[in-house]
């Protein structure tokens, strides 16, 4: 098939423009010479620069990585069949069955738009970050600009990359057990699923604790981690339950922070949604 540029610009800006500002959380702003979202805020919300977002939609640029059409589809919240005509015009494979499904719905992604008192990560059957809502950004650090890899919490913790999660050697034990448990479950159902591949050969290679545990074939412990301790630079440590939702017909885990009312956690979430990502100084 062959990119079909005219198609794929005339559908990106249709579906710009019936996504309202408040469906993605940004003001209205007053009167708006457009339709929806402006340019500029789907770009910001998808993480591509204006130029180029203003290319696709001209015609201007062919093939857009599947990386860009999952954010594309994210952001401008299409269905699955939306979803799918926006990989054939960009003349890209849809993900394959046997791969995982990473897509994130518009129920979800209503529910990240709802759940704003707080924290919500979104991630898949690897592990692998989709998404969050704001407050789970100013809680674990904002990763949304990071390369995919940078947002793999196994490629997180295997690599010792630095992160606001803190762990006892227990802990840190326990859920190096669990990820590895999950990423050889998850290769199984997903076998064609090449970003899952491409990160248990990358982990097999530069980590042999990660090689180790994957040759013992251990099952993961039972019960997993039911609560997490984020190190915020600002307001110190701060320790909330963790609670794992599935989403249906999806690959996705929806993992939602609370704390009971009037702890001590309850009054750091508050004052967190206060400063948002924006330091004291």
């Amino acid at each position: 098939m062959v990119s079909d540029s005219n198609e794929l610009a005339c559908s990106l800006r249709l579906w710009r423009g019936r996504v309202s500002p408040a469906e993605v959380g940004l003001p209205e702003g007053g009167r708006r010479r457009v339709l929806g979202l402006r340019r500029q805020e789907v770009a910001q919300l998808s993480g591509l620069s204006v130029e180029y977002l203003a290319r696709l939609e001209q015609g201007r640029a062919i093939h857009p990585s599947p990386s860009v059409l999952m954010s594309l589809a994210r952001v401008l919240r299409l269905s699955d069949q939306e979803r799918a005509h926006l990989f054939r015009v960009a003349d890209q494979a849809e993900p394959a069955h046997g791969s995982i499904k990473r897509h994130i719905t518009p129920s979800v992604q209503r529910i990240l738009d709802r759940l704003t008192d707080l924290p919500v990560q979104v991630v898949d059957a690897s592990w692998q970050c989709i998404t969050s809502n704001p407050l789970a950004y100013a809680l674990a650090g904002d990763t949304s600009a990071l390369p995919l890899r940078e947002r793999n919490l196994a490629w997180t913790v295997f690599t010792c990359a630095p992160t606001r999660y803190i762990r006892t050697e227990a802990e840190e034990r326990l859920l190096r057990l669990e990820l590895v448990s999950d990423l050889r479950e998850a290769r199984s159902r997903y076998p064609k699923d090449k970003l899952l591949g491409d990160l248990i050969d990358d982990l097999l290679e530069v980590s042999t604790d990660f090689a180790d545990l994957w040759e013992q074939r251990l099952a993961a412990p039972q019960p997993g981690l039911s609560s997490r301790t984020f190190l915020h630079p600002e307001i110190g440590p701060i320790t909330m339950d963790s609670d794992f939702l599935t989403v249906r017909d999806t690959d996705l885990r929806l993992i939602v922070y609370t704390s009971a009312q009037d702890s001590e956690a309850a009054g750091q979430l508050d004052l967190l949604a206060t400063i948002g990502l924006q330091p004291f100084s």
